[in-house]
């Protein structure tokens, strides 16, 4: 199962959301995003479980919980739809 993890620190590394999240079970891959441009974290990222009963169980857990010094929001993430590009000038 994907899970949306929102409203990080910036300085989160994935290790330290991986161990948040290996405390309720597996963990196959943790994938902070970054700025295209900048190389800057954007404070979010995804998590991704194998077993959906470990990630149900993690995401009650985690949603709202302080992770350095901010609250997550962590939920099932949503496909990604088609976006309409932005013009670059």
């Amino acid at each position: 199962m994907n899970i949306y993890v929102g409203n990080m620190s910036f300085d989160a590394t994935e290790d330290e959301v991986r161990a948040l999240f290996t405390e309720f079970g597996e963990v196959s891959s943790v994938n902070l995003i970054s700025d295209r441009d900048s190389g800057r974290p954007k404070g979010f990222g995804f998590v991704e479980m194998p077993q959906a009963e470990q990630a149900q169980k993690a995401m009650q857990s985690l949603n709202g919980k302080d992770f350095k010094g901010r609250a997550l929001n962590v939920n099932e993430a949503r496909p990604k739809t088609d976006r309409p590009r932005r013009p670059s000038y």
